[in-house]
């Protein structure tokens, strides 16, 4: 009798991360189950984009819902989970804390003690971020570099950090957590500034006269591509014992280093086009943030290769307008 497929639960879906999971998952041949708090009014935009919404069943779950997550858990009985779901943008996070709190800590709370209550083995993967380490002062950031979370979203992200952490140390839950840095693709909405870019420009070389407007020019971050950051996600739920990684690329690259070589890329000279907006800066910001994928590499065999500038140049044949 053939071994029947794994099945993996996706919560968050909808989003980049869990469309290019989601791809790669069937390409696996996974039974994949996702997630949506109504899963019958959601449209699944991205996995309609990739065609294959209609291999994936949908399952309607509220994450900071006990109840909610342990039915969603028994309709699909999963090998893995990928908790991706929450508020996931840091700006909104200082205008909407407590949801981005309810949504990400709790929720993955939620997630853990389902596993907890199941009556098989099930291996978690909890959605981290690199914004947890704050400013990392001009050096990577490891798996030993500790915490100094700059904002509600990196404050809830560093709690469901530490109760991964908790859960797999108190009761045995291969549960683990990615310390994803920044990770771009198409897929991302125009509210995160690489896509807003990356728009702007498009537009602009096609005659639009707008003036793109930014906040801060001088931060550092470390960009690397969606579809390459999903494999590190299953390679963990892969591995013989549970344990959490920084994904990164390596390559720290300033955010106005992003814009000059997207106008570059379209010929155009970027300080003709684009204005500073005070009222765009956060309340709190790290100048440096990048990662050292080191231990990734080691002990997983995954590595970034796409990188920096690239990164830049692969959003923008990727778009058309």
């Amino acid at each position: 009798m053939p071994a029947l497929p794994r099945c993996a639960l996706i919560c968050g879906i909808s989003g980049q991360d869990g469309a290019y999971l989601t791809q790669l998952l069937l390409s696996k041949g996974y039974q994949v189950f996702g997630t949506s708090r109504d899963a019958q009014g959601s449209t699944f935009d991205n996995l309609k984009r990739m065609g294959i919404k209609e291999q994936v069943q949908f399952l309607s779950m509220a994450p900071e819902d006990f109840h909610s997550v342990l039915l969603a858990l028994q309709k699909c009985n999963p090998d893995e989970i990928y908790y991706l779901a929450g508020q996931s943008s840091v700006g909104l996070s200082f205008e909407q804390p407590a949801e981005t709190l309810q949504s990400i800590t709790l929720g993955a709370l939620n997630m853990l003690e389902g596993c907890r209550m199941m009556d098989k083995p099930v291996r978690f993967y909890n959605a981290g971020s690199g914004e947890c380490f704050g400013d990392t002062g001009g050096l990577p950031a490891d798996e030993k570099t500790p915490f100094s979370p700059m904002s509600p979203y990196a404050v809830a992200k560093s709690s469901a950090f530490w109760l991964v952490n908790n859960y797999r140390a108190a009761y045995g839950l291969y549960a683990c957590t990615g310390i994803l840095f920044n990770h771009e693709s198409p897929l991302r909405p125009e509210r995160f500034v690489t896509q807003k870019i990356i728009h702007a420009v498009k537009r602009i070389a096609g005659g639009s006269a707008e003036k793109l407007k930014l906040g801060r020019l001088d931060i550092v971050r470390d960009w690397g591509w969606a579809p390459e950051y999903v494999k590190a996600m299953w390679l963990m739920l892969q591995q013989d014992h549970p344990a959490d990684y920084v994904v990164a690329s390596g390559t720290p690259i300033s955010l106005e280093d992003f814009v000059r070589t997207a106008f570059e890329y379209a010929n155009l000279d970027w300080q003709a086009h684009v204005t500073q907006d005070p009222s765009l800066f956060r309340p709190a910001d790290a100048a440096v943030s990048f990662g050292n994928p080191n231990k990734a590499l080691e002990q997983m065999g995954w590595q970034a290769s796409v990188r920096g500038i690239d990164v830049v140049k692969q959003m923008y044949d990727a778009i058309s307008i």
